[in-house]
C-alpha cells in the first residue's frame, strides 16, 4: 500500500511539472480574416478608374467608413497558433467617383501604376 502511494505521488508531481506542461498546448486553427489582395489583382488597379471597376477587380471593401466616404479599405490579418502571421492593408482614396491614390502596408511589391504612400 505504501508503494503505490509512493508510485501515485511520483506520478502526480510528475504531471504537474512546469517544464513539461511547457511545450503541450491545444490545437490552435488559423484564423483568417478581411479581404486577400494579390499582388495580380493591385497590378490591374490603375489611378482614374472608377469605383465599379475597382470593385469588380478587388471585391467589396471590408471598410467603408461613413464619415469618409472617399476612401475604401481592404484589410487582412492570418492568425496561426495565435500568433499573428500576416497583416496587409490596401487603402484607396477617390475623388468623386474616380480612383486618384492608393497605400500599402504590408503587401511585398507595390504596384508602380498606383501612387504609393508608406
Amino acid at each position: 500500500m505504501r508503494s503505490l502511494i509512493l508510485a501515485l505521488s511520483v506520478t502526480l508531481t510528475a504531471c504537474s511539472a512546469p517544464s513539461l506542461t511547457g511545450w503541450i498546448s491545444p490545437y490552435q486553427m488559423d484564423i483568417p480574416q478581411g479581404n486577400t489582395v494579390s499582388e495580380e489583382s493591385l497590378a490591374k488597379i490603375k489611378p482614374g478608374m472608377s469605383r465599379a471597376q475597382v470593385r469588380f477587380v478587388l471585391g467589396t471593401p471590408l471598410l467603408t467608413d461613413p464619415f469618409h466616404a472617399d476612401r475604401w479599405d481592404y484589410a487582412f490579418r492570418l492568425t496561426r497558433n495565435g500568433k499573428l502571421a500576416e497583416d496587409t492593408r490596401l487603402t484607396l482614396f477617390f475623388s468623386g467617383d474616380t480612383l486618384v491614390k492608393a497605400e500599402t502596408h504590408g503587401l511585398t511589391q507595390p504596384t508602380a501604376a498606383v501612387p504609393t504612400t508608406p
